[in-house]
């Protein structure tokens, strides 16, 4: 997610299901509205289905909200661990319980050095900020990094070794408490930009920065994981969010394919780290998660984002957005769920949900309660970690995704904790 993203092209895209086929020379839009009407005819028979036991869901719903309320003992903090075992990914995987995203912070763009950790208005990452996450619950946690400010020039793209530095920092704060952390690319649309015209200058780019990263940690167990790309797409492209077209998905999958290999070439523990790969924007929709190309390699999973159902979880000025839930809207998240298990899990290939949440709206933390524990249930079920995209923003600015308040280590919404926590520890 962007510090200022707009959502709202998202959203109407979305919801129209205007989606591109995933085969070469895919149908125009005629063809992509018969998919479309297909996709929408399952939902709305699902959304009937559900709605004809309203009553049942609310009752159960609320029942889930009670209980989340209750105090639950959670993992805490664990002892470091910086063995790299041979475990498939799906062992791995299974070890995770809920996360959480140090979002707006090493991922902002626009100021060079390490200033850039606070251009965005977040205090700087304190061991104790980490603390507090780890000792809520969350046993992972997702350090969104943008690298484009910090990148020398071509052909070398040499990485500022203070910036370097300061993530393996905040790394080690969250290794040092036991957690799991994922370290990614993030905001690299101005330079990754997946198509013909620049496919062969960004993927050699790619290379090289992985390159680097994976050098720097080789030595690291397998509590780090390294996630290629964040949202990769071509900013105002054709289908942008829904899934691009056949062009940009090849080419994506050419840097899925770049990212794997130049990890792997450094040896040491990243023979065996567990690498991310992932679809058109990060998308679920199912023209981009069809037809992603999975590298044959035996240590890999699929990073998704899922803020669904968008109206809800993401604020907006239309009279499309609202705030209240009362389970009429389950089965967007059951679609979701059900074809993220079909193309992926079914083949063993584990999914992590790297980014979903839901902005505060007119303190509506009732509703999200409700909402997050049916969402991470059905999560569960398919033993797929979720990571709650916090921004740090709740009070100020747009996108109040917060739940965190990193200046006074306290929660924003700790009833919305509470209910995340309650799903994965009794």
């Amino acid at each position: 997610m962007k510090h200022k993203w707009t959502k709202q092209s998202l959203a109407l895209v979305l919801c129209g299901l205007l989606l591109t086929g995933c085969g070469a020379g895919a149908p125009a839009a005629e063809s992509e509205s018969v998919a479309a009407e297909t996709t929408a005819s399952s939902e709305v028979e699902e959304s009937t289905t559900v709605a004809e036991s309203t009553v049942a869901a609310e009752t159960e719903e609320t029942a889930g909200t009670e209980e989340a309320t209750a105090s639950v003992p959670t993992k805490g903090i664990k002892e470091r661990t910086d063995e790299m075992r041979d475990i498939t990914p799906m062992e791995l995987v299974s070890e995770m319980t809920t996360g959480w995203n140090l979002g707006n912070t090493f991922d902002a763009f626009g100021t060079s050095g390490v200033a850039a950790e606070t251009s965005w208005g977040n205090p700087t990452t304190t061991k104790e900020m980490i603390d507090t996450v780890c000792e809520a619950g969350f046993d992972s946690i997702r350090i969104p990094v943008t690298w484009a400010d910090h990148m020398g020039p071509a052909p070398d793209y040499t990485v500022d070794e203070a910036w370097m530095a300061r993530v393996e920092e905040v790394i080690n704060y969250a290794l040092d408490d036991g957690m799991y952390v994922i370290l990614n690319s993030h905001h690299e649309e101005e330079w990754r930009i997946p198509d013909d015209a620049h496919i062969d200058a960004v993927d050699a780019q790619v290379g090289v920065l992985w390159t680097q990263i994976a050098e720097h940690f080789k030595d690291y167990g397998d509590h780090l994981i390294f996630e290629g790309l964040n949202e990769p797409r071509v900013k105002g492209g054709q289908n942008e969010w829904s899934g691009g077209t056949t062009e940009t998905r090849k080419c994506l999958d050419r840097l899925n394919q770049t990212f794997v290999d130049s990890v792997r070439a450094t040896g040491g523990n990243n023979e065996k780290r567990l690498l991310l790969i992932t679809s058109y924007a990060s998308s679920h929709v199912v023209p981009t998660i069809g037809c992603l190309k999975i590298p044959e390699d035996d240590h890999i999973a699929v990073s998704i984002h899922a803020y669904t159902p968008y109206y809800f979880t993401y604020n907006g000025t239309d009279g499309s957005f609202y705030d209240t839930w009362d389970g009429s809207h389950r089965g967007d998240i059951d679609g979701v769920m059900r074809d993220l298990k079909r193309v992926f899990i079914d083949k063993g290939i584990p999914v992590l949900l790297t980014e979903y949440g839901a902005e505060d709206k007119n303190g509506n933390t009732s509703d999200v309660c409700t909402w997050v524990t049916y969402y991470l249930t059905k999560a569960k079920e398919l033993n797929m970690p979720c990571f709650w995209w916090d921004n740090g923003l709740f009070e100020d600015g747009n996108e109040h995704f917060a739940i965190f308040n990193r200046r006074d280590l306290t929660w924003y919404r700790q009833d919305v904790v509470d209910a995340i926590m309650s799903v994965y520890y009794e």
